[in-house]
């Protein structure tokens, strides 16, 4: 008797098994962006509670994102050298979400610090091997519908994630028992990923035209990689955010997390919206979603209750079209065998761009406000002729 991952096999269309791979892992995605997510919405004030001044929190925030994103360069090259998709992306997956509960364990601001990192870390580890597999299967379906659809799920997860946590909070008012609760969605994850993994032993088997290329990545990955870091180093933390509505009281400790998940369902909106237009008018809808981002940083740092809900909202926006539409625009760059090596460099890049950029936000939150907006917005507006010089080459621009 066929198996049951052999009868799935036989009995669905190319097109319905690549959409429910997409689903899968979007559920996946979905409980652990609940897990570390919820835990994002207070990490800045919680390693303030600790000790930690902004300075601290910005460069926690950046060192995190430069590890999480500098070992994609390593795991990238890994997924293509060696195919196993799963076993990376699983180990990856591991460590990002049991970091998370651990934070509950802490008292000291530098642990607190090394969890946070080790969290973003693991996420960096699957991140390649999970979006080239993620690549294989949207090649059948459109690249924005299937990386969109994914980020929609995905941050279906990071909504609820700090719900619950601000449910938590305001129940006990410990940040500690918050990440403790957070244990239960980490688990749900890696059974999902567990199950997927018996379901979908080769997602590379989705695409079947395997294209080759020789030689160096293509000029436009390049430039298109120049023009994501001006928007990487303007794009402030929301850790950094987050540590600022605390500083100041312009938004109540309990609504912090609230702020926090609002984000999230535009960046799920954002991302349904962004990619669908991205597989039918091409490249240029980034351009669009990058202006309007662009404005957050004077509501988010300036204004009082309602204007930062509206500059949290625009921030929710650049996350959207940054998660879905940047990832899709790279598997439309790069053929299939070198794909992982490319999420691997160009999630570097973009890595690197953030934790400069966080780190000197950072240093400028305890200088001047206005430098740190004055500087948010100028390097997200300077990759707008970097990405239009793209779109000219863009073969749908």
């Amino acid at each position: 008797m066929a198996s049951f991952t052999e009868q799935i096999k036989k009995n669905s269309a190319p097109d319905t098994r690549a959409f429910l791979f997409v689903v899968l892992v979007g559920a996946v995605s979905l409980f652990a962006d609940m897990t570390y997510e919820g835990a994002r919405s207070i990490t800045g004030p919680f390693l303030g509670s600790l000790g930690a001044t902004a300075t601290i929190v910005g460069i926690t925030a950046g060192m995190g994102e430069l590890a999480g994103y500098g070992v994609r360069l390593v795991s990238g090259y890994l997924t293509d050298r060696t195919g196993q998709y799963w076993t990376i992306t699983i180990v990856g997956y591991v460590i990002n979400l049991l970091a998370v509960p651990a934070l509950a364990l802490t008292d000291r601001w530098d642990l607190a610090a090394a969890l946070v990192i080790a969290e973003r870390l693991g996420k960096g580890v699957r991140t390649p091997a999970r979006d080239t597999m993620l690549s294989h299967a949207t090649r059948k379906i459109g690249r924005g519908r299937g990386f969109g659809l994914h980020e929609a799920l995905d941050q279906v997860g990071a909504v609820l994630g700090p719900l619950i946590v601000a449910m938590v909070l305001s129940l006990t008012g410990d940040y500690k028992y918050s990440f403790a609760v957070l244990l239960v969605p980490a688990l749900f994850a890696v059974a999902i990923l567990l199950a997927a993994r018996l379901l979908y032993p080769s997602p590379r088997d989705m695409e079947k035209t395997l294209q080759k290329t020789t030689g160096r990545f293509p000029r436009i990955f390049w430039l298109y990689l120049s023009g994501i870091a001006f928007i990487a180093a303007g794009f402030a933390d929301y850790s950094l955010i987050a540590y600022h509505f605390g500083k100041i009281a312009s938004v109540p400790k309990d609504w912090i997390p609230i702020f926090y998940s609002a984000a999230m369902g535009i960046d799920a909106l954002t991302a349904l919206i962004f990619g669908y237009f991205f597989d039918r008018i091409g490249f240029r809808i980034l351009i669009w979603g990058t202006v309007i981002s662009s404005l957050f940083a004077p509501f988010v740092f300036f204004g009082g209750f309602w204007l930062a809900l509206f500059g949290v909202a625009l921030w929710g926006i650049g996350m959207g079209a940054q998660e879905s539409i940047m990832r899709a625009a790279v598997a439309e760059m790069i053929s299939s065998e070198k794909r992982g090596t490319a999420y691997g460099i160009f999630n570097s890049g973009y890595g690197f761009a953030w934790f400069l950029g966080s780190t000197l936000m950072g240093y400028l939150y305890d200088l001047s406000v206005t430098a740190l907006v004055v500087f948010s917005i100028t390097a997200q507006l300077l990759s707008i002729p970097v990405l239009i010089i793209v779109n000219r080459k863009w073969p749908a621009g």
